[in-house]
């Protein structure tokens, strides 16, 4: 009784550490779902349908200034997925969870400084974005730290006032996010030359365009991973001048694998959340069934090859005892022979005794 209690306390047991295992693998699962449909959002596809082409500058952009007027402008960094729609809002915080389309997201959106004009008719203009993984967002404002990045990749494109023009970068910084020497949008007319000198001063890569006083320029910056309140800034010139964009249309950007991926993590990412929790609770008792039929199996296996070794055992013992119980049947037969011939051979000589004892008196009568 004792036993049988032992085993179905212990198949307890391995069914509740199984649930929970499942519950966290499913959580470990949800985790990483959320992650990549986070990134999926914050993927440039996501806006291309906005995007401002020529010939067709109005139609798509005027769409997502309906869907969210403080949508103003739209910047593009050749060679790079930077491609988005920027913003503006009264306040800096708005745009940290707040998707170009004004619903919340932890991407957030690519926003110019509360303080700059939206013409970007300042000398300097700020403009923010959240640095992410798989090269979402800003997340490659960091390359351009590399020199052979930073030599290749000169040019971009900022489409504002209905209209496009060029940016020609020139400087790349990691500065401090404290630091109000760089972070100091809409300088003064006064401050606009020490402000300049500052940048390329302490910029770590610069490239002589013969920019000046009279040029407006852009700030385009997001947090550092290198380092605590880190920030990587890549500067740029916004010219009159439109630039070509001197990568083919089907680089990285656009062609390959890559397009592939993207492709199938929008459709993933259209999948409505009670759709994959649905398939979770369908999918979660499968696993489960299949996990407690296998274990079940082993442990009759285990059983079975248990069983096969104890009949060894007994066999193995068995033939141990028989030649054991031979021998003692043999020495017990010769113990009875032994005492049945000193019986025999005690009754002979009292056999004899009684013979003599009787002859003894006679032969003293004759005398």
């Amino acid at each position: 009784m004792a036993h049988k209690a032992v085993q179905i306390f212990n198949s307890v047991v391995n069914y509740l550490l199984l649930v929970v295992i499942l519950l966290l693998l499913s959580f470990a699962a949800y985790a990483l779902w959320d992650t990549d449909q986070l990134y999926a959002a914050a993927h440039e596809s996501n806006y291309t349908v906005y995007k401002p082409t020529p010939g067709n500058e109005a139609k798509t952009f005027a769409e997502l200034q309906d869907i969210n007027p403080e949508v103003f402008a739209w910047l593009s960094i050749y060679g790079t997925h930077i491609d988005y729609p920027v913003v503006q809002s009264v306040s800096n915080m708005k745009y940290v969870n707040t998707n170009a389309e004004g619903n919340y997201s932890l991407t957030g959106a690519i926003f110019l400084d509360a303080e700059n004009r939206a013409d970007f008719s300042d000398f300097n203009s700020i403009l923010y974005g959240h640095h992410m993984e798989k090269e979402a967002m800003f997340g490659e404002i960091g390359h351009f730290s590399q020199r052979e990045f930073f030599d290749t990749h000169r040019y971009g494109n900022l489409y504002y006032s209905g209209r496009d023009h060029g940016i020609e970068f020139f400087a790349f910084l990691h500065e401090d996010a404290y630091n109000g020497k760089v972070f100091w949008p809409a300088v003064s007319e006064d401050g606009r030359q020490d402000y300049l000198d500052n940048l390329l001063m302490t910029a770590i890569l610069t490239r002589d365009i013969g920019a000046s006083c009279d040029d407006h320029i852009v700030l385009l910056t997001t947090c550092s991973p290198s380092t605590t309140n880190g920030r990587d800034v890549l500067v740029g010139r916004i010219t009159d001048e439109v630039f070509a964009d001197p990568f083919p249309a089907t680089d990285a950007r656009q062609g390959g694998s890559l397009m592939n991926v993207d492709h199938l993590s929008n459709v993933l990412g259209k999948i409505p959340l009670w759709a994959w929790l649905l398939l979770v609770i369908i999918v979660l008792p499968v696993l489960l069934l299949l996990l407690l039929l296998l274990i079940r199996r082993r442990r009759d296996e285990q059983q079975e090859v248990i069983r096969q070794v104890l009949l060894v055992d007994r066999a193995q013992l068995k033939g141990q005892k028989e030649p054991y119980a031979k021998a003692q049947h043999i020495k017990q037969e010769e113990a009875t022979r032994q005492d049945k011939q000193d019986t025999q051979e005690q009754q002979d000589k009292q056999e004899q005794q009684d013979k003599q004892e009787q002859q003894t008196p006679t032969l003293g009568g004759k005398q």
